[in-house]
């Protein structure tokens, strides 16, 4: 039963990844040209095209995408919730520990993006590959105030330590409430 929860939970994990990726990348400006964010498009546009008929977008919020999350963090709760034998919450309860969840998938998906883009900028520093260019859009606007802040020390840039600490915080934080 263990692993077929571990195994529920990393699916769900992941396409619910994939559509946060669809938010963010329109959100952080990654070129909707590159074969990553095509990759993304395409993985999403069955859900989301029809969705949109019924929920257009209200102003620059794409509702079609921010639903189709929600609904597909709920599922995943309820179904692990069932698979654990757990009581079903309260609705509000529910909902809390969706946000809560759809928070934490955020933080680390961004965690693993900062890693791989310093990772990546020491390997390959003037990489133009697809991957380096979503990397290096996705993580802009986080390193951007810990970079106004943290001067570069010999030539190297620590704002990426100090945003994965801050993003550890977060974490912290949001599984203590």
């Amino acid at each position: 039963m263990t692993a077929l929860i571990f195994i529920l939970t990393t699916l769900s994990q992941l396409v619910i990844t994939v559509f946060v990726l669809r938010i963010l990348l329109p959100v952080c400006r990654v070129d909707m040209r590159n074969p990553l964010s095509v990759a993304v498009l395409r993985l999403t546009n069955p859900v989301i095209l029809p969705l949109r008929r019924i929920l257009p977008a209200v102003g620059r919020l794409d509702t079609a995408t921010w639903l189709t999350v929600f609904v597909l963090q709920l599922a995943s709760n309820l179904l692990l919730g069932a698979l654990h034998a757990t009581n079903l919450p309260s609705a509000t309860a529910l909902i809390i520990t969706c946000l809560r969840d759809l928070a934490s998938l955020l933080l680390q998906l961004y965690l693993y993006a900062l890693l791989l883009y310093a990772v990546l900028s020491w390997m390959a520093p003037y990489d133009h590959s697809p991957a380096a260019s979503v990397l290096r859009s996705l993580c802009s606007p986080i390193l951007k105030p810990f970079q106004r802040i943290i001067p570069r020390i010999a030539g190297l840039d620590l704002s990426v330590l100090f945003a994965l600490i801050a993003i550890q915080a977060l974490q912290i934080l949001l599984h203590t409430q």
